[in-house]
């Protein structure tokens, strides 16, 4: 859609348009911008919030379109479209959106497991179909248009979430999602305050399916099955299961009158009903019980927020500190009373919110619960609850806040504490407190700075130019999934890898979005279908082999044709281009999606001419093969430092790898870029060294004088290599720089701290933004790539995101 057309599908007045183009992106917050032309910033004003505070910091992320409530200062070259609610315009354009697409569309509603119902029907269905499906827990008013708003034409199926807070809600989210199919997953007490009552609140949830053909729900919910056979169009299907059978971890589920028989690896009641919706959801699309069982045996968890991690004095802390409702206090209660590592058992609780009851009848309930699931000692935290003491029945202690159950010197002994409350409890602090503390070495990631840095070069791009990032290697020793699944959020067009598995492990993992393979054996061949993976096709020989393994299917996987233009490592040359085009004349089923090369030197100036060159020879062949396909292929032949440096060989798409990361290779642009990782690890000793002593395997490493040291948990086997040993790497202690003395070993690594003040414990940076891994490879004569890479798998992964 055009931004002139917003009028199309909310109401307003444009009140200016110096710059008509297409709508590419909606935002309502300026520090997840994704910079590309087309983005809509929506300013939207709330209770603790308004949007046209962060005007300016949205256009000066590249923004130029923007939905506004109230008139402001206006940009010359912005565009404005002021609306009553710029929530419901931006509902009205996913809404649009959503038209343009007549593929199934499950949507999940519910009080609880709405998420991981939605994450689980996706692992089972995510090889069967090309899965457009809210990220994280986006089921808000305005997370359901940004999930609907992701729906692309290489989807075939939705599967959108939807909550409520208050009547009225829900036929807005109704409209944007337009689900085929729903999931009725149960009703519960959670965030009642905006409804009368069960019956009220069921009856609003149900709106979702108004329209739906088939809705899925548990016949034991009578709640459920009144609110729909009020609420849903009769030509709705109602489909109720139940479990007829239950024996150890076999089910027998009837439903839509079959009887089938699964086994469950997951057997808690909560999980149990939450596999029956996916399962029934399954056998309505005409999924037979074999195939389903399949797909039950590789359900992995979702990573929810219950946590279980050694505490202080042989104890273990249960963290649920994201959310506060009475049915998670069940659930986690229901966690809790599955441990048996520690017989004695406490819990830590805030003030409950939106539970619809009064407090002595809520906590009331709450001391109930406590006493059922054995519960031995109980701490309340917060005004409410304090103030409902005498409801508690077991031996229990109060505080006003957090800080004062801090300041209590509270300590568990043997025992398993569920720690549970809302975000503004902060019990994350308790958390803190009570976890045994493990010195161990990490890599930090800091997400928002990789977020910078892909918006920067995408701002060097025109808006047509597609990008492709290179998450093999691990995203560069980053953590492929999670980087992955973070392009894919910020709507990068492509995702490269060298190998077959890397693909196949980031499909395991929710990522839907092409993926291209850099080096496809024979024996990949098989996952390449399974998967939806598009291979690279280097040579005639690799392009028969391919086409010898699909001879008898009709649909075959999507290729991308690699060109030799000056690189010389893989790729078809010049004089085998005729023989290539006759290959595809003769397989027309066979769909290129793509041709590209690789620049040798587009980072160094120096080689400015063979760049250039190389750009010429791949004009010149990729128009031989273009001129010879009924449909055009994409084009791409940049790299990072390609998309700085050659604007004119952007053509269709560019390939962007260590920028992401922070690193210019063409050391223009370095300013502009922020540091990505950092690696990071404690002291683990200090001891004194006397003049003449050696230090370390091999003893090359000698004390010239009387010498601290510090021992740093670190070694080749993490990815610090043995070239870094005896002065040539330093590291960062307490803000200054100490050389290495000795030989780097294994898990090890001893640094010279003479002149430093350090203690046991102390953080040290190897890698940061200071000293930074150009730095780093500088010392040991070396590139930047092989620094990141080399880290470890061994190595924690911490995921930094304001």
């Amino acid at each position: 859609m055009k931004f002139s057309e917003l009028s199309k599908s909310s109401q307003g007045e444009m009140i200016q348009l110096p710059l008509d183009i297409t709508v590419r992106g909606l935002a309502f917050d300026s520090r997840q911008i994704a910079i590309q032309s087309g983005v809509v910033f929506f300013a939207i004003s709330g209770q603790n919030h308004d949007g046209h505070q962060f005007i300016n910091d949205a256009y000066e992320k590249g923004v130029r379109l923007f939905v506004i409530e109230r008139e402001v200062k206006m940009k010359a070259d912005a565009s404005y479209f002021l609306v009553k609610d710029a929530i419901a315009a931006m509902q009205g354009m996913a809404k649009s959106q959503r038209s343009e697409f007549n593929y199934p569309v499950i949507g999940i509603t519910g009080s609880n497991g709405k998420t991981i119902v939605k994450e689980w029907l996706a692992q089972m269905l995510d090889d069967q179909f090309d899965i457009v499906k809210s990220p994280k827990s986006y089921n808000s008013q305005l997370g359901v248009p940004l999930s609907v708003w992701a729906m692309g034409h290489h989807h075939n199926l939705g599967i959108f979430e939807a909550g409520i807070s208050e009547v009225g809600e829900m036929e807005r989210l109704e409209r944007v999602i337009g689900p085929t199919l729903g999931i009725f997953t149960n009703i519960g007490e959670a965030h009642n305050a905006g409804f009368k009552d069960l019956s009220e609140k069921a009856m609003e949830k149900a709106k979702l399916f108004v329209h739906a053909q088939k809705v899925i729900y548990c016949a034991s919910h009578d709640t459920l099955k009144q609110a729909l056979t009020k609420t849903v169009s009769q030509t709705t299907q109602l489909i109720p299961w139940k479990i007829k059978e239950q024996k150890g971890k076999k089910y027998v589920l009837d439903v839509q009158e079959k009887e089938l028989s699964f086994f469950l690896k997951y057997d808690d009641p909560a999980s149990v009903e939450n596999i029956m919706h996916c399962t029934a959801m399954l056998v309505v699309l005409g999924y037979d019980q074999e195939f389903i069982q399949l797909r039950l045996n590789r359900l992995s968890s979702v990573k929810m927020r219950l946590e279980m991690k050694q505490a202080i004095n042989r104890s273990y802390v249960i963290d649920d500190t994201y959310n506060n409702d009475l049915y998670g206090l069940e659930v986690a209660l229901d966690f809790l009373g599955r441990q048996n590592q520690r017989s004695k058992k406490t819990v830590i609780l805030s003030d409950l919110y939106q539970t619809g009851l009064s407090s002595d009848a809520l906590y009331q309930r709450v001391n109930e619960l406590l006493q059922k699931n054995n519960i031995q000692k109980f701490i309340g935290v917060g005004n409410e609850i304090n103030q409902s003491r005498a409801c508690f029945h077991i031996p229990a202690k109060f505080y006003s806040s957090t800080q004062d159950l801090l300041e209590s010197g509270y300590a568990p002994n043997d025992e398993i504490v569920l720690v549970k409350g809302a975000r503004d409890f902060e019990f994350e602090l308790i958390v803190n407190s009570l976890e045994q503390k493990a010195h161990g070495t990490i890599l930090e990631v800091n997400l928002e700075n990789l977020i910078h840095n892909l918006n920067y070069y995408r701002s060097k791009l025109a808006p047509e130019t597609k990008i492709m990032v290179m998450v093999k290697a691990l995203a560069y020793g980053g953590g492929n999934f999670e980087i992955a699944n973070l392009l894919q959020f910020h709507k990068v067009d492509y995702l490269g890898v060298a190998y077959a598995d890397e693909a196949v492990e980031l499909r395991k993992n929710g990522i839907h979005i092409p993926i291209m393979i850099m080096n496809v054996s024979p024996a990949s061949f098989r996952l390449l279908k399974e998967y939806n993976l598009e291979p690279e096709i280097y040579s005639l020989d690799q392009l028969i082999d391919f086409l010898d393994y699909y001879e008898s299917m009709q649909d075959l996987p999507a290729i991308h044709i690699k060109l030799e233009t000056g690189m010389n490592r893989l790729g078809f040359t010049e004089s085998n281009l005729q023989r290539l085009i006759e290959q595809l004349k003769l397989n027309k089923q066979l769909k290129v999606k793509s041709i590209f090369s690789h620049l040798a030197g587009s980072e160094d100036p120096r080689h400015a001419d063979y760049t250039k060159q190389q750009g010429e020879r791949f004009e010149r062949m990729s128009t031989t093969i273009m001129e010879s396909l009924w449909y055009k292929p994409m084009r791409h032949i940049v790299n990072t430092g390609g998309i700085v440096n050659y604007p004119e060989l952007h053509f269709d798409m560019v390939r962007l790898g260590i920028g992401l990361h922070g690193f210019d290779p063409t050391q223009t642009e370095q300013g502009k870029l922020k540091i990505v990782s950092a690696l990071k690890c404690s002291v683990s000793q200090v001891k004194k060294i006397a003049a003449g002593e050696s230090i370390g395997y091999g003893r090359s490493g000698f004390a010239k004088k009387d010498t601290t040291i510090a021992i740093i948990p670190i070694g080749y086997a993490d990815g610090y290599l043995r070239a870094f040993g005896n002065g040539t790497g330093q590291m960062l202690v307490n803000d200054q720089l100490v050389p290495t003395i000795g030989n780097i070993c294994m898990d090890m690594t001893m640094v010279d701290v003479t002149d430093v003040p350090v203690k046991s414990g102390d953080e040290v940076v190897v890698f940061g933004e200071k000293p930074n891994i150009s730095e780093l490879a500088e010392w040991i004569k070396t590139i930047p790539y092989e620094i990141l890479t080399n880290v470890s798998q061994r190595v924690k992964r911490v995921f930094l995101s304001e």
